[in-house]
C-alpha cells in the first residue's frame, strides 16, 4: 500500500491547496498555543471550507480537554485529531466518547525515545484506542518541528514490533532528501512533515512539497493512496 503523506503546520489556504495537489493525503492544523504555526480555530475553519470534499484534515491538541477538542472538532469540521502531549489512555477514551457522533480519526504521537525504549511509557495500553501513533524526535521542551530525525536505525526493531499492532506514522527532520530512505527502512504506515517543507515557519516551500511527496511515492510506485481507516 502507498504511504500516506500527512502535511502539518498548515497556516494558509495556499499552501493546503498546494498540499493537496502535490499529492498529500492529509493536513494537520496546530492549535498549541506556544506554537510558532498555530493558526485559530476560526481561521482555520474558513480553510477547510475551501478545500476539496473528502479532504482530510487533522487538528493537533497537546493536553486539552477533551470537551474542548470535541467542540473545536465539531466547530471547524475536522475528520482527525492528533494528540501530541502527554495524554493518558484514559483522556484518549475520554475523547473518543465526546466525539463519538463524528468519527473522527485519533493520532497519538509518542517520542521515538520512548519507543526505542520498547515502553510506551505512561500510554501503555491505549494502543487500542487511537487509529495511528505516530513516533517522533520531538520531547517534552519542543513538542514537534524540530527539524532533526531520530535515530531510525536504533528505532527501526521497536517500530517493527509496534506496527505488527498499530499503524504507524514516522515524523521528525523529514525532508525530500531524506524521506525515501526513511520509508525504505522502516516502511511506515504514513509520513508526516513540517519544518522540512517550509521556506520560513509556517510558509509552505512548493517546490519542496512536490519533491517530498514523489520521493514518498517513488518508494511505491503503483500503489493506491492510503486514508486513516
Amino acid at each position: 500500500m502507498n504511504t500516506l503523506v500527512k502535511i502539518c503546520g498548515t497556516t494558509n489556504l495556499v499552501d493546503a491547496l498546494a498540499s493537496l495537489e502535490s499529492g498529500a493525503d492529509a493536513l494537520g492544523f496546530i492549535f498549541v498555543e506556544e506554537s510558532k504555526r498555530r493558526v485559530d480555530p476560526e481561521f482555520a475553519k474558513e480553510i477547510i471550507a475551501e478545500l476539496p470534499e473528502g479532504a482530510q484534515v487533522f487538528g493537533v491538541f497537546v493536553n486539552e480537554p477533551a470537551s474542548y477538542v470535541a467542540e473545536v472538532a465539531r466547530e471547524i469540521g475536522l475528520t482527525g485529531v492528533q494528540l501530541h502531549g502527554e495524554e493518558s489512555p484514559q483522556q484518549v477514551s475520554s475523547i473518543r466518547q465526546a466525539t463519538e457522533d463524528l468519527q473522527l480519526k485519533i493520532i497519538k504521537a509518542l517520542p521515538a525515545s520512548m519507543v526505542q525504549q520498547h515502553t510506551l511509557g505512561y500510554f501503555a495500553g491505549g494502543e487500542e484506542l487511537v487509529d495511528a501513533i505516530m513516533v517522533d524526535s520531538g520531547s517534552e521542551q519542543k513538542r514537534g518541528g524540530t527539524g532533526k530525525p531520530f535515530d531510525w536505525m536504533r528505532a527501526a526493531a521497536s517500530i517493527a514490533e509496534l506496527q505488527r499492532k498499530n499503524k504507524v506514522i514516522i515524523a521528525g527532520g523529514l525532508t525530500p532528501a531524506n524521506v525515501s530512505a526513511a520509508v525504505a527502512l522502516l516502511r511506515p504506515w504514513g509520513v508526516d512533515a513540517v519544518t522540512g517543507l517550509e521556506s520560513d515557519p509556517g510558509k509552505k516551500d512548493h517546490a519542496k512539497l512536490r519533491a517530498f511527496i514523489s520521493a514518498v511515492r517513488a518508494v511505491n510506485v503503483g500503489a493506491p493512496s492510503r486514508a486513516i481507516v
